[in-house]
């Protein structure tokens, strides 16, 4: 699951800066379940395009794997400028507040 995400963002977005984290186990499902993933995408792609557009195409790509087991993804999309900006850094994801973890 993990590196087919990988791949249908790459493939689409050509990305400067891709990576994709899997972070079911920090959530209640199934022990191997690839359902939850932090993905950081950094492209020229995102040039002129708001953030909400941005958190769509990415969800539009990953519309097969939705349809399949993937369940949640946390997205930080930038372009290369506001990378350079932010020093390469994005976000820590927050503990789940879900289920029983």
């Amino acid at each position: 699951m993990k590196d087919r995400l990988a791949q249908l963002i790459h493939d689409a977005l050509h990305p400067e800066h891709l990576e994709v984290f899997d972070e079911s186990h920090m959530h209640n499902v199934p022990k191997g379940a690839q359902s939850h993933f932090k993905v950081v995408v950094v492209s020229e792609a995102f040039n002129d395009m708001p953030l909400v557009a941005r958190h769509r195409k990415i969800n539009a790509l990953a519309k097969p794997l939705f349809d399949a087991s993937l369940h949640a993804l946390a997205l930080h999309t930038m372009t290369p400028e506001e990378w350079k900006q932010r020093a390469g850094s994005f976000p820590k994801s927050p503990q789940c507040m879900g289920g029983s973890k």
